[in-house]
């Protein structure tokens, strides 16, 4: 039966401090936290001043996520013995954790200048390295952690990653390997394997891996969020929500869980749910870009517009080229008929990217109700290099040249169009339009055919194909 709480500090009171200690130190190798900061925090009281207590307390408060309490009993530590390298060690995780790598690589830095031969400081500043993309460096801390341990398997995996971020797929997969051959219970290199199988698209081996280093470590919210990720991609949407549920159990402030959660109630129009999760999320990490874009996006379709345009605002202040943003402001607008306004944002999103068609394409109709079809040509024409299997900016490039009267070139974009899509009844009927226009009767006719027979209730189309047989009569 559960042990009451007062009886639970009866029990803490009667034990002394070395075996409050080992306490602590068992409770935390069986991944048993909480326990072990009653112990750790039993020894405090007693002696406030035990640097290897201090140590340990900022480790379990890192297990915890408590990242300025681990900072902070380091820092403790280091006040009663500054040549204590493995409090800069620690330091240093909860740094890189709370996103200041530099700082992060300052603390291994001084921890390795204590002692040099401290080889997790090294296969961690390998890491932070990676982080910030000094790959060279990265490398050369990794060799020289496995000089000192050839086997640290952090290092080996880190390794790995340094590879996989050098498109070397065969050496990542040797590390990750030799990693798991030295230790078979080391999650986190199961999960490294299982995203490099993931990005090469074997997305069966993918799971398998991810299903061992979750059975590997319950609590490993990272792997739960990938093997979620799996599953969507896959299209097993439930077994995805129920992935990035057990990741949010095992990590609750785990931002991008509840984002990639409310991608999918968005994808199901399940759009209460989708606005609730963004929330969350922003809640999480008021930094989150990509939430405050989707949630108004979701507020959107929900039909609260004015929500929607401060999240889209918000996700400007944090990343003022942000071009879905723009994009998405500019929409709203034109919805307004506030042309000239849409049109600011359209050409915002343009000039910050090059690889969006949705503003080029929008910013086109606007310039061809305007009458500048040069313009909207010059759209359509991007949005084809950005795409050039773009049906739909053929058939409208191709509707804008009709209109300006160059009907030949015209012709040449319907062609296009149903050459790379078949069923596309409208580019037919454009086309039977264009052959009429420029006197090739029989083509158009086999054209407007072909448009009634992929789309038999399309009433324009029977028109003109009566009206252009009563002309060949």
């Amino acid at each position: 039966p559960p042990v009451s709480l007062d009886a639970r500090a009866k029990q803490l009171v009667g034990v002394n401090e070395e075996d409050h200690l080992i306490l602590a130190h068992q409770s935390y190798k069986s991944g048993k936290y909480s326990q072990a900061l009653e112990h750790g925090n039993a020894v405090y009281e007693k002696n406030p001043r035990r640097t290897d207590n201090l140590l340990l307390l900022g480790a379990i408060y890192f297990q915890l996520r408590d990242y300025d309490l681990c900072i902070a009993k380091n820092e403790e530590a280091l006040a009663i013995d500054p040549q204590f390298a493995e409090c800069y060690g620690n330091m240093a995780n909860a740094w890189k954790e709370k996103g200041d790598i530099d700082l992060a690589i300052r603390f291994y830095l001084t921890a390795i200048q204590l002692r040099p031969n401290f080889c997790d400081a090294w296969s961690n500043l390998a890491s932070a390295y990676t982080r910030k993309g000094r790959l060279n460096e990265a490398a050369q801390c990794c060799k020289q952690a496995l000089l000192l341990n050839p086997r640290l398997v952090d290092a080996h995996s880190n390794l790995g990653n340094l590879m996989k971020a050098q498109g070397l797929v065969q050496e990542a997969y040797a590390c990750y390997l030799e990693a798991i051959r030295i230790d078979p219970h080391f999650a986190i290199a199961w999960s490294n394997l299982a995203g490099l199988f993931m990005e090469v698209g074997d997305l069966n081996k993918a799971m398998q891996y991810y299903k061992e280093a979750v059975k590997l470590k319950p609590s490993f919210a990272d792997a739960h969020l990938n093997q979620g990720n799996v599953y969507k991609a896959m299209g097993m949407l439930q077994e995805a929500v129920s992935c990035y549920q057990r990741a949010l159990q095992a990590r609750p402030d785990y931002a991008m869980a509840y984002g990639n959660l409310a991608t999918i109630y968005y994808e199901q129009r399940q759009l209460d749910m989708a606005i609730h999760c963004y929330n969350q999320a922003i809640l999480c990490d008021s930094r989150f870009v990509e939430a405050y874009n989707n949630m108004g996006n979701a507020l959107k379709d929900a039909g609260r517009v004015e929500e929607a345009i401060n999240c889209f605002q918000s996700c400007l202040v944090l990343q003022a080229n942000h071009p879905q943003a723009l994009t998405n402001l500019g929409n709203i607008y034109m919805e307004w008929n506030m042309i000239s306004t849409a049109a600011s944002f359209y050409k915002a999103a343009i000039a910050v990217t090059s690889g969006l068609s949705s503003p080029l394409n929008n910013l086109a109709v606007i310039y061809k109700q305007q009458g500048s079809y040069a313009d909207a040509i010059a759209c359509y024409t991007e949005v084809l290099r950005i795409d050039p299997t773009a049906a739909d900016a053929l058939v409208n490039r191709g509707n804008t040249f009709k209109e300006f009267g160059r009907v030949a070139e015209a012709i040449q974009d319907y062609i296009q169009a149903v050459t790379i899509r078949p069923n596309m009844a409208e580019a037919h009927a454009n086309l039977a339009s264009a052959y009429k226009d420029s006197g090739h009767q029989e083509a158009a006719i086999a054209s407007y055919k072909q448009a009634l027979c992929l789309r038999p209730d399309f009433p324009e189309v029977t028109c003109n194909l009566l009206h252009t047989l009563q002309e060949c009569l």
